[in-house]
């Protein structure tokens, strides 16, 4: 009876060793994964880039079959239409000056009237036509369509900011990005890329918090560096609201169309870019 006590016992603390030990060993793993963790440096720079567009103006213009089908229900409409105020005033003055015309007029008639000038519905229509003629509407176009460093080019159409940057030794087009700093947000890399454009005070509306696009890409070998191979960029859509915004600089800006984006961008990072842009 001792001896299967003694022996019991012997047991517990064998066991409450191991578990000690157990928890010894937990947690020096862990304070070992995490300074290994601290200690590794992505070999990635991460960006945070923008997609900046100006939506439509203007009403895109109408194609021939759009031209043809508005002119048959304008027709439909005037043959189903009943007379309007206007013309019945018209069909009005024309009677009276037919029974003017006759014979047998009574000029009782035009006691009705007293003694006021008589305008009728063609001296109105006469006056309306005058101030017609002075109205002027606005341009459908601004500026040379060709000069893609103005926002007011093809306003009928959505145009994308792009930005001439230095990659290496070469200058390419992309959308604007600038590189992520320690204690931002993404988004909040992607509004200093376009805070801090040189010459530029755009105002932007972001949509959305989460990036809406990815690409990365390899440096050139003689600007790898520290580590450093390549960079991985996330885009952010935003849609400019002031059309009133200092003038970019030539041949460093561009806006373009959609289907001019082909002529500007690389094939790998245009790929990516038609992933998200939207075509209004």
């Amino acid at each position: 009876m001792h001896l299967s006590a003694t022996m019991e016992n012997n047991n517990r603390i064998t066991k409450v060793n191991c578990r000690n030990e157990k928890i010894s060993f937990t947690e020096n793993h862990f304070t070992a994964t995490n300074h290994k963790t601290a200690s590794v440096v992505s070999p990635w720079t991460l960006h945070g880039a923008v997609c900046l567009q100006r939506l439509p103006v203007i009403s895109q213009d109408r194609n021939p079959i759009e031209e043809q089908f508005s002119g048959l229900m304008q027709q439909m409409e005037l043959e189903r239409s009943l007379l309007s105020d206007h013309e019945l005033r018209l069909l009005e003055d024309a009677a009276r000056m037919s029974r003017k015309q006759e014979e047998d007029y009574d000029s009782d008639e035009e006691e009705d009237y007293g003694d006021k000038e008589i305008v009728t519905a063609q001296d109105l229509e006469d006056a309306w036509e005058q101030k017609l003629k002075q109205f002027h509407p606005a341009q459908r176009s601004n500026g040379d369509k060709l000069d893609v460093s103005s926002s007011e080019r093809c306003l009928a159409d959505s145009l994308v900011l792009l930005i001439k940057q230095d990659v290496g030794s070469q200058k390419v087009w992309l959308l604007p990005q600038i590189q992520w700093m320690a204690g931002e947000t993404l988004r909040q890399t992607a509004e200093r890329a376009l805070t801090n454009l040189p010459g530029a005070d755009l105002k932007a509306t972001f949509l959305g918090n989460a990036p809406c696009g990815f690409y990365k890409y390899k440096y050139p070998k003689d600007i790898q560096k520290e580590g450093s191979v390549g960079a991985k960029v996330f885009f952010f859509k935003a849609v400019m609201f002031s059309p009133n915004h200092l003038p970019l600089k030539k041949n460093s800006f561009a806006w373009v169309k959609k289907d001019e984006l082909k002529d500007f961008l690389t094939p790998e990072y245009l790929k990516q870019v038609y992933r998200f842009i939207m075509s209004l």
